[in-house]
């Protein structure tokens, strides 16, 4: 005869239990009427959401650490991932980041003030500037990356390896969707 060893059994499947804790959304859920709203999906979209915007603040509060603002620090992000020597033109900072050239000169201005990033003459067009990440930019760029990533791996880390995994196939699955009807509309 087979016997269940409890303390086993609860040591092997601690994260099942940590999964059944219950959060806000599932108070919200049953404390309210919502008629013809699928429960299931209302969480997960619920869920997606305030992930996102506790992510967001996470980072806000990161980039105050770095004196950065989030425009600026994308900036720089977009001047990291053109690949040495790190480089753009202020039309292509502007156009990835739908802002206007005047907006986006201000923007690199306060960059530039900072020494984060300097203008140098485009070779290709006499009348034309490249912006350059330049030593302390990358610095501020790459410290604030390692920040960021270490605050958002204490999160996941609430999860096994294999949870994240799965996690990753669910939401790839979502987005692939998303992805599959805005091709089909446009």
């Amino acid at each position: 005869m087979k016997t269940l060893d409890v303390k086993r059994f609860l040591i092997e499947n601690q994260d099942m239990a940590k999964s059944e804790e219950r959060d806000h959304v599932d108070r919200f859920l049953e404390e309210n009427d919502l008629p013809g709203i699928d429960l299931e999906v209302e969480g997960i979209v619920d869920r997606i959401n305030g992930l996102r915007r506790r992510f967001n603040r996470m980072l806000d509060e990161t980039l105050v650490e770095f004196g950065l603002s989030e425009g600026e620090w994308k900036a720089l992000n977009q001047l990291w991932l053109a690949g040495p020597p790190h480089r753009r033109s202020p039309g292509q900072l502007a156009k990835w980041a739908e802002l206007s050239s005047g907006a986006m000169t201000n923007r690199i201005d306060r960059l530039e003030e900072a020494g984060l990033v300097r203008r140098l003459p485009d070779p290709d067009d006499r009348r034309g500037v490249l912006v350059e990440l330049t030593d302390a930019g990358g610095k501020a760029w790459k410290d604030s990356v390692a920040a960021q990533a270490a605050k958002e791996s204490l999160v996941a880390d609430a999860l096994t390896k294999d949870e994240k995994r799965q996690l990753n196939a669910l939401l790839r699955r979502l987005m692939r969707e998303f992805e599959r009807r805005e091709q089909e509309r446009s």
